[in-house]
């Protein structure tokens, strides 16, 4: 898994425990068995947050991971245009390539701890696929791609990306070094990440070290969930054990703690875990398919707008080259 490493964590900048004494420690929740599935043309994934309230991932709505799946010759696939009005998508690429493209003009790639911040805000169409270049070879394919709810009064904001590379991500460490935290937005600590966000959210991507422990101060107003991309903990003082493919969600409190297990899977040597944490929006939520709005009636006008191209359209693919 090689998103963004360094050869030593001790030469980072490194985020102190919280003060025990005035810490109060999230408890665990619930721990969550995400599904498997396929998305677009097929490529596989895991619906991280099925089956958990919508009260307690508010602002978030939705988590696919990508993969992990290594590829032949041939198999690569993405997804075809489609529309999207009413939140933000956010692709991390951990391993592989991918291509994305949308009605505005917009578009890049993104490869090994690279992000994708989309701002669907009023609509756009958009298409997510891996280059030729991958489609040809095949290869390793690994990510995940987060949906943040807007509030209403952002809904209708005019599209935007940011593309943010690997190397943007503030790196930190825990006073040991056994942990690196790639803080991608949000603050921790005295530190903040590189993502600019409309709602107010935290997004790690950290990786322990077998036996290490990760201790974070956290906003008591945020939630707090932990995604295990892959690898052995434990979680919460009470170290309740999840593993990859589950969803931890913590309860309320200003401290969250996560430790990796000793002993760790051959070909998962460390413990990778998606760290979220977000300031709810408590609106109501109307959402189907691609739209995530407030009322049904939004959502059928959002429909009604894609049909008739109120949403853009999909540009003409160029000539193909002479010869």
């Amino acid at each position: 898994m090689p998103a963004i490493t360094v050869d030593n964590n001790l030469t980072l900048p490194r985020v102190d425990p919280p003060a025990i004494a005035d810490a109060v420690e999230r408890t665990v929740k619930s721990v969550t068995t995400a599904p498997r599935g396929f998305e677009g043309e097929g490529f596989p994934v895991r619906r991280a947050f099925h089956g958990v309230e919508m009260t307690d991932l508010d602002p978030f709505i939705h988590l696919d991971q990508m993969g992990e799946v290594e590829y032949a010759p041939g198999e690569p696939k993405g997804t075809p245009w489609h529309p999207h009005r009413g939140f933000e998508t956010v692709t991390y690429m951990i391993d592989g390539i991918m291509e994305h493209q949308d009605s505005e003009g917009g578009g890049g790639v993104i490869t090994n701890g690279d992000t994708q911040w989309m701002t669907a805000g009023s609509g756009m169409l958009h298409k997510e696929a891996p280059p030729e270049a991958l489609v040809m070879s095949g290869g390793l394919f690994h990510g995940f791609q987060l949906w943040v709810n807007l509030p209403k009064k952002d809904k209708w904001l005019p599209p935007r990306y940011q593309d943010l590379r690997g190397g943007e991500s503030t790196l930190l460490t825990t006073p040991d070094g056994g942990a690196l935290i790639r803080l991608i937005a949000g603050r921790l600590d005295d530190h903040e990440g590189p993502g600019d966000t409309h709602t107010p959210i935290t997004m790690i991507h950290a990786t322990l070290h077998p036996g290490a422990r990760l201790q974070l101060p956290w906003r008591p107003d945020f939630n707090a969930l932990a995604y295990v991309l892959n690898g052995l903990g434990s979680f919460g003082l009470e170290r309740r054990p999840a593993q990859g493919g589950q969803l931890v969600v913590y309860g309320d409190g200003d401290a969250i703690t996560i430790g990796a297990n000793q002993s760790q899977e051959s070909r998962s040597p460390d413990l990778d875990v998606l760290i979220l944490g977000g300031l709810p929006i408590r609106e109501p939520v109307a959402w189907y398919g691609p739209f995530v709005m407030n009322t049904r009636a939004e959502l059928i006008q959002a429909f009604e707008d894609f049909e008739a191209g109120k949403l853009g359209r999909i540009p003409h693919a160029p000539p193909p080259a002479d010869g």
